[in-house]
């Protein structure tokens, strides 16, 4: 699959049972900070397990770009020869982060404090992303930015001369706003804080410790308080990438739906900030086991044996859960088609301003498909029939959103009828083997002429 280029019309149609072993990518959070951080260590980082997918790698070539040496050992396997703390170099030309909004405004916040200039530039999809919520608290280092009207890319960003720590409270849940906010506090004196009223995603706490940033990260009755000491000299690793929990969704939801299957996936990260929706799958009734429970780089990471599931309930998805599961929605909201009762996804506003307006697109999708899905401005609900529930015969806008596009194929492989999307696309962004990989596990996809 392509990220970029021609329309690829795809269509899924009901299919046997899904069996076998799915070995799904390295996670993306993980892959694009372990880059970034290996570019800004002092030495040689080794990555193994990268995810290879289009956003990724266009977060290596930003890496080489600012200056750090980025190489391509083999399949998965990567070295970083990183420029240090604030060694950053100005980029020659336009910073091009294709669909990637975590690249984008982690790459920011990373050269948002060095004395340099970059201008950044995306797809469509990234285009029309606000990244107003990331220059703001940026400026408040000395940085500044010059954007489209609303905030939005094309934008060039100048990086603080002197740059001074700051102390800010996150206003969204938002792991991108958040690790913004600390890689630019790296290279300013002092100590920066942020505080997160509700916790997200901590691979970048997690990696920066790892680095050997002096970091604290406390819980207080103003929240997550994340305290760090500027101006470090990071040691580089050895990084082993866990499979991602995103990716791992679409062939554990596909199991779950079509009838007589059982999948294996193996190695996936079950960092308590990501897992949210496989902790939502067992509590609507799905046969979802971990196996072979470990911790490998500092992440908790187990194997997931997926069982068909026709006697799953609608549930009522707990709002807190939201930042733990925001990339999840599209395929539960699939899933939640299957099972009895009104499964209700509240607390997600957040989905309004991803590559696509995500709730919108998912439920004009699944209507157009038979399904009732009813929206708000930060709540889904979906009513299910249970295993045979949904119709389908639609053909499905994916917006150039990737997991719209590999949500709507997996229903398409339980729907009565096949569900087409207008462009598959956009999935090489985050998962550049689904194709194949489900088709191993025997799903019936078919491209069709744009």
């Amino acid at each position: 699959m392509s990220a970029h280029g021609d329309p690829i019309p795809m269509t899924a149609r009901r299919a046997g049972p899904l069996r076998g072993t799915a070995e799904v990518p390295g996670d993306k959070s993980i892959s694009h900070r372990a880059l970034i951080l290996g570019a800004l260590s002092v030495g040689e980082t080794r990555i193994s397990g990268l995810l290879e997918g289009q956003d990724v790698l266009d977060t290596g070539r930003a890496m080489r770009a600012f200056g750090a040496e980025v190489t391509h050992l083999g399949p998965g396997e990567w070295s970083v020869h990183g420029v240090g703390v604030g060694g950053f170099a100005e980029p020659e030309d336009v910073i091009d982060c294709g669909n990637s909004g975590t690249g984008v405004r982690l790459i920011m916040g990373a050269m948002a404090t060095s004395p340099i200039s970059a201008t950044f530039t995306g797809d469509a999809s990234l285009r029309k992303r606000p990244m107003g919520r990331v220059t703001d608290p940026l400026a408040l280092f000395g940085a500044a930015a010059y954007g489209r009207a609303g905030g939005r890319l094309p934008m060039t960003v100048v990086g603080a001369a002197e740059p001074v720590p700051v102390r800010y409270a996150v206003p969204v849940p938002s792991a991108q706003v958040k690790s913004a906010v600390l890689l630019a506090g790296l290279n300013a004196p002092g100590e920066t804080v942020v505080i997160e009223r509700e916790a997200t995603r901590d691979h970048t706490e997690r990696m920066l410790a790892g680095f050997g940033a002096d970091l604290r990260v406390e819980d207080t009755a103003e929240g997550r308080v994340i305290a760090l000491t500027g101006q470090p000299e990071l040691a580089p690793q050895t990084i082993a990438v866990p499979r991602d929990p995103s990716s791992a969704a679409f062939p554990v939801c596909a199991a779950l739906i079509v009838e007589g299957s059982e999948v294996l996936v193996p190695g996936i990260g079950l960092n308590p900030t990501r897992a949210g929706l496989f902790t939502t799958l067992r509590e609507m009734g799905a046969d979802l086991t971990y196996e072979n429970e470990r911790e490998e780089g500092g992440e908790p990471v187990a194997d997931l044996r997926a069982r068909f599931s026709p006697d799953m309930k609608g549930i009522e998805v707990p709002a807190e859960r939201a930042p733990s599961m925001i990339d999840e929605y599209p395929i539960l909201s699939v899933v939640a088609c299957f099972a009895e009762g009104v499964t209700t996804m509240r607390g997600v506003k957040e989905l309004r301003v991803k590559e696509s307006d995500r709730i919108a697109a998912m439920a004009d999708g699944l209507t157009a498909c038979g399904a009732k899905v009813e929206t708000g401005e930060d709540w889904m609900a979906v009513h299910g029939t249970g295993p045979d529930g949904l119709p389908g015969g639609a053909t499905c806008a994916t917006h150039l959103d990737h997991r719209i596009a590999m949500s709507f194929l997996c229903a398409g492989m339980a729907a009565r009828d096949f569900v087409t999307i207008d462009d598959a696309g956009p999935v090489a962004t985050s998962f550049p083997v689904f194709e194949p990989l489900m088709e191993r596990l025997g799903a019936l996809f078919a491209r069709a002429q744009a």
